[in-house]
């Protein structure tokens, strides 16, 4: 490798992204190989079930002459986490940005779902983060740098729909885990963000793919009943309340605009939400509070990361 090749590898940010097979995921990780970086979008079972998307990415970066690569990683496994931010240091030789998206929706009355099918949720929307986050801090820490992007939801604190409540529990319970890390990671030089996209529709699979109530019968019992006809009017209001505009690469790019800004400046949380549910408002209180709460503990320092390197 020559002094001018290796001083180029160095130089390029890289970027993983969980969850990106599509959706949220696969916009990003476009948009950020887009704009020069080297960008890992992980998935499960590239030579299975996601080998077309694995294809459509390198055919992606083939015909738009940008770094874009898969990298396998399946958030239900630490092995595979491992393995994962192993091969990209093993290839790009660092990272600097990690993407938290992997995530599953769920969709019907809570009472119908199975304690089991709670604990899924957990396991792919909160746990699976942590399984990340022990494969990759230990390398941001060394060097002392480091971005995380945390995409959550804006209804976990906005207008809050019913049938829904597995995923925003989840996703809130996420929510904390960033804030939480946001300060234990600020003196090792690592910035958080969380990204909070509204209730799109359209232009994503999250609806179309959402899991079903495993219990059947239950479930029926509420179709049948007094909330018959509720699951339709929810995905039609939502779907009314979406200006026409409303574009879920708005996402992509709100990610992309993170990661351009300079260490130290990057907000703490970004709304991407065409529907205004109220998060903003309700985050915004919360943020304030905690801000003065760490002021009150003489801690208001941890609300700053330090200086890379």
């Amino acid at each position: 490798m020559t002094e001018h090749m290796q001083a180029s590898r160095e130089a390029r940010t890289t970027i993983l992204v969980t969850g990106a097979s599509s959706g949220f995921g696969a916009l990003s990780a476009r948009r950020l190989a887009a704009a020069g970086h080297t960008v890992y979008a992980s998935m499960r079972d590239i030579a299975g079930r996601n080998a077309k998307q694995a294809a459509a990415a390198a055919l992606h970066a083939s015909e738009h002459g940008v770094d874009l690569r898969t990298v396998e990683l399946d958030v239900l496994s630490q092995a595979s986490a491992d393995a994962a931010v192993q091969h990209v240091l093993d290839q790009a030789g660092r990272l600097d940005v990690l993407v938290h998206n992997a995530g599953h929706m769920v969709f019907g009355p809570t009472e119908a779902f199975t304690p089991e099918q709670f604990v899924e949720q957990y396991e792919v929307n909160v746990v699976g983060t942590q399984r990340v986050n022990r494969a990759a801090l230990p390398h941001l820490r060394a060097q002392r740098s480091g971005l995380l992007v945390w995409v959550g939801s804006s209804s976990t604190r906005g207008g809050t729909p019913p049938y829904l409540a597995p995923y925003f529990a989840a996703k809130a319970a996420m929510d904390s885990i960033a804030v939480s890390y946001a300060t234990e990671l600020s003196r090792w030089g690592i910035e958080t963000t969380i990204v909070l996209p509204g209730a799109y529709t359209q232009g994503t699979n999250h609806f179309a793919n959402a899991g079903k109530p495993g219990d059947a019968g239950r479930a029926r019992e509420y179709d049948e009943g007094p909330y018959a006809g509720l699951p339709d009017q929810i995905l039609e209001r939502l779907k009314a309340l979406e200006p026409d505009d409303a574009d879920v690469a708005d996402v992509a790019a709100a990610i992309a605009r993170v990661v351009e800004l300079p260490h130290g400046t990057r907000p703490f949380r970004v709304h991407v939400d065409p529907s205004e549910d109220g998060a903003e408002a309700v985050n915004a209180v919360g943020d304030r509070v905690r801000r003065e709460f760490y002021r009150n503990l003489g801690l208001e320092s941890l609300l700053r990361p330090a200086a890379p390197g």
